[in-house]
């Protein structure tokens, strides 16, 4: 598994395909929800196995805080601690940047996963797109 930084036109459209696919053909989230203005102004990582686009998200900083957004598997890839390496990559790229928390909104079937990653809920269950959330938050100075 290779995941990075999208830097090329190529790369952005990897990652925005495996983001239709999981949210927009997966989970029927509007496609008018799912690319958004805040693309532009985000960090896109895009991971492969063989050459093939298999994992996405993108970073955005807000406030005091890396926010991670849009993470996601394609479902044949699932169950191999992708997820879990994307997550890493995100939050060494928050501390090069000095910052020294991370934050997400998480859909409630994936708060286990973010937990044992040391994530913590910090809000009431909210809808997204249609489906329930909650945010997270993981201190990262402590790593």
């Amino acid at each position: 598994m290779n995941i990075q930084i999208a830097t090329s036109q190529a790369e952005i459209d990897d990652a925005f395909y495996v983001r239709m696919v999981v949210f927009v053909e997966e989970q029927h989230v509007p496609p008018e929800e799912e690319l958004d203005d805040f693309d532009q102004e985000s960090i896109h990582f895009i991971g492969y196995e063989n050459k093939m686009p298999i994992v996405a998200s993108r970073l955005r900083f807000v406030d005091n805080y890396g926010k991670l957004e849009r993470i996601c598997v394609l479902k044949e890839a699932r169950g191999k601690s992708y997820g879990k390496q994307m997550i890493k990559e995100m939050e060494a790229v928050i501390e090069k940047h000095g910052y020294t928390r991370a934050k997400l909104n998480a859909q409630t079937h994936a708060i286990a996963f973010y937990e044992r990653l040391g994530y913590t809920v910090i809000s009431e269950e909210f809808i997204d797109a249609g489906i329930p959330h909650v945010t997270m938050l993981k201190e990262l100075v402590n790593r």
